[in-house]
């Protein structure tokens, strides 16, 4: 056998060498379509062990089988996210798992996938720019393709159906339960003009907080949005409206606190809950007939993502291109799973088809 440089320079050094090369760049470039987002059908993006942080208590879209944190399962996510999340595992292959921890407390929920302890976020969260920023208004994560779309209602008690039917329905009389820091309650405030756009509230508006009543003067300084809230407002048990114009909204806690607004709802301690859709139609459904949804915000449909880093781009688009085809483009979506829940897995089923 010739030596490495003898064979070179007996078959045309120069030639066999370039060659040789383009070999080399080309089997590195295949590696890297490979590893990540390189074509519709690229699998195996998101690396081996992908840590997945889901809200606990946001059903139907996201929750824990057990609602004790103590519980085994408190770390098992159900619901529409869930089941999507899984065909996303499907897709990826054998050699990824997706480690799924419940997570109790809302309040900026989102932001955790910029920290050390999640990859993805999931839980029923409204895509916003506002919540990709932290307090100090530094961009630390991003959301992922948008896999839902809904709308902000009220759920109300059959018999005030027509009494309620819109927004502009909601007078100084009327108590609207609301879960705070969630979009169901900063729509609310804008579309009854307790807050402007921005989530100042009206000026003489009043709101009890466990530190004592506080009047809002109409600046940022009394805000509420749904990134977030100023720290006077925090905590905050009842907001009192300064015109007969708007209604009175009625907190019970955080999320947890959807049960005992149900239960209010229920026995005429509030008037109506302002939520997603997709929550109160499966509140409603539940309730046999005696909640009905009226007043749907045709003014913003809102769609629902998952959170990633900021930095992390290109598993970021890895998981976009997978999201859009489990979901046909957001043609597939809440409805359809309720239909069928194993719509996303079938999907997934078929990624690899027709290479």
């Amino acid at each position: 056998m010739y030596p490495f440089n003898s064979m070179v320079n007996k078959h045309g050094g120069g030639f066999r060498w370039a060659l040789l090369v383009k070999i080399v760049l080309l089997a590195v470039a295949l590696l890297g379509l490979a590893a990540c987002g390189g074509g519709e059908k690229a699998a195996g993006c998101v690396g081996d062990s992908f840590s997945v942080g889901f809200y606990a208590y946001f059903a139907p879209m996201s929750y824990s089988a057990n609602e004790d944190p103590a519980a085994d399962g408190f770390n098992s996510q159900l619901g529409y996210e869930a089941d999507l999340l899984t065909a996303l595992e499907v897709m990826e292959g054998p050699g990824t798992t997706f480690a799924r921890r419940g997570i109790g407390e809302w309040d900026g929920i989102w932001l955790k996938s910029a920290g050390p302890d999640f990859d993805l976020i999931s839980g029923g969260i409204t895509a916003l720019e506002a919540r990709t920023m932290d307090a100090s208004g530094e961009r630390v994560v991003r959301f992922t393709a948008g896999h839902v779309a809904t709308r902000q209602s009220l759920l109300v008690r059959a018999g005030d159906a027509e009494r309620l039917a819109g927004y502009a329905d909601l007078t100084s009389e009327v108590r609207v339960g609301s879960l705070a820091g969630t979009t169901g309650e900063a729509r609310l405030l804008q579309l009854t003009g307790l807050a402007d756009a921005d989530g100042a509230l009206a000026a003489g508006t009043r709101v009890e907080t466990p530190r004592g009543t506080v009047m809002a003067d109409g600046s940022s300084d009394y805000t509420i949005a749904a990134a977030g809230e100023s720290a006077n407002l925090e905590g905050r048990r009842w907001l009192y409206p300064p015109t007969d114009g708007m209604p009175q909204v009625v907190y019970l806690g955080d999320l947890l606190g959807e049960k005992e607004l149900l239960e209010a709802l229920a026995s005429g301690a509030v008037d109506a809950m302002s939520r997603s859709e997709i929550s109160n139609r499966d509140a409603a459904g539940a309730a046999g007939g005696k909640l009905v949804i009226t007043a749907l915000d045709e003014s913003a449909a809102e769609v629902g993502a998952f959170t990633l880093a900021a930095d992390d781009r290109e598993r970021a688009a890895c998981i976009d291109e997978r999201i859009s085809w489990l979901t046909d483009n957001r043609s597939i979506g809440y409805a359809e799973w309720l239909a069928d829940s194993q719509v996303f897995m079938r999907r997934a089923e078929t990624w690899g088809d027709g290479d």
